[in-house]
């Protein structure tokens, strides 16, 4: 259900301006600190971020895929850190739940993960599964009225602060058939938590291992019937490639904006930079391609909305998207020449953060093997 035009039309605004005049002063120390401050993510939870994608009967925005994806774009104008505070409670964390969870599952969980109460993620990856998701070793075995969970997943987003996991598990043969899906509080025993990962960039985002070790899952928190765990998956996934390509333009958008400031503000050989037309070039190629990112996200977000499978490009969306805002991000560095190598004016940090784009929610090899088999069985 899409809000009304003026209710997300003051939603943009406001989230503009808490982008531009909140989150964007605070880069630098989110950057050396490696954490967002408490104030802003309890100033996101009271703005409603925590749940843009939950139905308004269970607490949240209740926005449509269109929607989501202009919040997203907004919040990619500032580092990508802010944006995953809630992302896993708006994506990957809470859309299992929200497409395959009971009425009683949902009437527990998805009003505290709306508020920011409860804090989510999505434990698929682990450390000898990445790509091949259907692989997963991490064991849930049956036993009266739960399943006793083990094993160990690798790079889980916000699993530092989680309190709920959404786990794939193996419950039956090998490969993707077998495995189901279970929402795992934190407290259960046998639920521990390793120490972040020091990364690349994205500082601020933390993702950790986690460890199960014979952790009783009430059978009740198993999310669908057994074995439907990897479409479930699937599904949750879609859906977040969508939004990461939003997240990509926003960035890319950023970055042009910083680097035609630049230009215009740079003189070399008795002219600002920006009328330099190799420099032009650049600002044209960069432009050229957030567009068509931008038209291409949003338009699969419509085809979604209307309901049609949008498994092809959604993929496309992600692939193009994520891959576009790293050539941005290479150009923007070039612009500004040596500053751009520089910590101060912020241009090295956003070219460190995207380079993930490209790997999580599916590699770009992954995207383009889904995109190639979509359009092989669609017959071109």
């Amino acid at each position: 259900m899409a809000l009304d035009p003026e209710t997300f039309d003051a939603l943009i605004d406001t989230v503009r301006r808490f982008v531009a005049e909140r989150l964007r002063p605070l880069e630098a120390e989110v950057e050396a600190a490696d954490a967002i401050p408490d104030a802003v993510v309890a100033e996101m939870r009271e703005m409603g971020l925590f749940g843009l994608s939950i139905a308004e009967d269970h607490g949240g925005l209740g926005l449509d895929m269109v929607e989501e994806c202009r919040v997203a774009i907004e919040m990619g104008r500032t580092t990508p850190a802010f944006r995953s505070a809630f992302g896993t409670n708006v994506g990957i964390g809470s859309q299992g739940l929200v497409m395959a969870g009971t009425p009683e599952q949902k009437a527990h969980w998805l009003p505290r993960i709306a508020s920011g109460a409860v804090i989510t993620s999505f434990a698929l990856t682990e450390p000898d599964v990445g790509s091949d998701s259907g692989s997963v070793k991490t064991r849930a075995v049956r036993d009266g009225d739960v399943y006793r969970l083990t094993g160990t997943k690798r790079y889980i987003t916000n699993a530092d602060r989680a309190d709920l996991f959404t786990v794939m598990a193996r419950t039956g043969e090998a490969g993707a058939r077998g495995v189901s899906a279970f929402l795992v509080p934190r407290d259960l025993p046998g639920v521990s938590v390793g120490e972040p990962e020091k990364k690349m960039g994205q500082k601020g985002a933390k993702v950790a291992d986690v460890h199960f070790d014979d952790v009783p899952v009430p059978a009740a928190n198993r999310l669908g019937a057994e074995g439907e765990g990897f479409k479930i998956a699937m599904r949750v996934l879609d859906r977040g490639r969508l939004h990461i390509g939003a997240v990509c333009v926003g960035v890319a958008e950023r970055l042009i904006a910083d680097s035609v400031g630049y230009a215009t503000g740079r003189s070399q050989f008795g002219q600002p930079i920006a009328q330099h037309q190799l420099i032009q070039g650049m600002i044209a190629d960069m432009k050229t391609e957030a567009l068509a990112a931008r038209a291409l996200v949003l338009e699969t977000a419509a085809a979604k909305d209307r309901g049609d499978d949008v498994v092809l490009e959604s993929a496309a969306a992600k692939y193009f998207a994520s891959e576009m805002v790293g050539r941005v991000a290479d150009k923007a560095v070039q612009i500004y020449g040596g500053a751009g190598y520089i910590a101060d004016y912020g241009i090295e940090r956003l070219y460190r953060d995207v380079r993930l784009f490209r790997i999580y929610e599916g590699t770009s090899q992954i995207q383009q093997v889904i995109i190639a088999r979509e359009t092989i069985k669609r017959g071109g």
